[in-house]
């Protein structure tokens, strides 16, 4: 028996699919809001970096603690009230970010906006497969769109405002208003759900969940390397200059997004599997020509062929975690969920460490060599049987 029963609206609704698009949306902007605000932050405050790398951290282990609650709560009360929970919170707790004025202070109310991101970061994917299930085509790829679109969406508001003098409180209180209104909009169309009778409220990771929880640890190690590394790999090697070196993340960031928008058609065309192998191949010739082409716009373009060779690779992940049936789906999307958001949070140091000792270019043929293993694992994470 699956792990969820519906109780109310059918999954196959405009307006289910317009509120699940609207988590993706909220929880993209919620924490694009955050970035722009840490200079002011460690302005504020009169903190050096390394105090600063640990209020971070508290984001990270506020989110990764949650993510390992929310499946469990997600299959006892389904995913409804916890997306509610988790985007108000988000809403609530992003002003006073701005309001800190102790490093302690600051660092809990860093744990509390990420356990909110990390909490809906979860609850709304397993929304998302619940609503799949019902539709007659993929819809994925499109969620995960929303979610970069977010954050672009964020990032120039809250760019905007700040650039207009507002202020950071008054900059995160208008953003707030506008996440308000949207899970307003989301809270009567979401999907209800409450847990079957005889379905386990915890279970260890196992089986097939194991291998696609490590791929998506790959994946979002790829995504946390450019995000972190893509800057300086191309300053250093002399491709731009400093000014210049946001521009690979830039053009990996908008790839993935147009793949994302068009995945869902790829998928429904081709299926799961070959958009798994295909999507891997891409990135990885990405990477080659990346390190390895003698002219700069060249070697740019391989940021766009990351973005997308790597764009549907995590949302197949996330359908397959929902259709497997070694463990409840709710489980298995909170542990792929935890492992990647690890991946992130622990991939671009070992990054760093790895260059320090054989240089960037090394560290990213690395990452191209652990990317390998989506194609070689392709056909084992897309049969039927899991």
């Amino acid at each position: 028996m699956t792990a969820f029963a519906q109780t109310t609206a059918s999954a196959n609704r405009p307006e289910t699919r317009l509120a699940t698009r609207l988590s993706f949306l909220v929880a993209g902007f919620g924490i694009a809001c955050w970035a722009p605000l840490v200079p002011y932050a460690k302005t504020r405050l009169g903190i050096d970096d390394g105090v600063l790398g640990m209020l971070l951290l508290c984001l990270g282990l506020g989110s990764v603690i949650a993510m390992l609650a929310t499946g469990v709560l997600s299959a006892r009360y389904g995913a409804k009230p916890i997306i509610l929970v988790s985007g108000f919170g988000i809403a609530l707790t992003l002003p006073f970010l701005t309001l800190a004025d102790t490093p302690v202070a600051l660092g809990i109310a860093l744990a509390l906006f990420g356990a909110s991101l990390g909490t809906l970061d979860v609850a709304m994917n397993i929304h998302a497969i619940e609503v799949e299930k019902d539709a007659p085509k993929p819809l994925m790829s499109g969620f995960h769109a929303q979610y970069s679109i977010g954050g672009f969406i964020a990032a120039m508001l809250v760019t905007l405002l700040l650039s207009a003098k507002l202020g950071p409180f008054l900059t995160t209180l208008i953003s707030s208003a506008l996440m308000l209104v949207a899970m307003a909009i989301i809270w009567p169309r979401l999907l209800s759900t409450v847990q079957a009778e005889d379905g386990p409220l915890f279970v260890m990771p196992r089986g097939i969940v194991v291998l696609l929880a490590a791929l998506a640890a790959i994946t979002f190690l790829v995504e946390g390397a450019v995000l972190d590394w893509s800057a300086l790999l191309l300053t250093s090697e002399g491709r731009v200059e400093p000014s210049q070196g946001g521009l690979g993340y830039m053009l990996f960031a908008i790839a993935m997004t147009a793949g994302r928008l068009c995945g869902d058609v790829i998928t429904a065309k081709l299926g799961d599997r070959p958009t798994l192998f295909w999507g891997g191949i891409v990135a990885i010739a990405g990477f080659a020509v990346l390190l390895a082409a003698p002219g700069t716009i060249l070697a740019m373009s391989g940021f766009l062929l990351i973005g997308l060779g790597a764009s549907n690779i995590v949302p197949v992940l996330f359908r397959r975690a929902g259709s497997q049936t070694v463990m409840p789906s709710g489980l298995a999307v909170a542990a792929i969920t935890t492992t990647g958001y690890a991946g992130v949070l622990v991939g671009p140091a070992g990054v760093g460490f790895v260059a320090k000792h054989t240089g960037l270019p090394v560290s990213f043929w690395l990452l191209a060599a652990l990317l390998m293993l989506v194609p070689i694992c392709a056909g084992i994470v897309t049969r039927k049987a899991n």
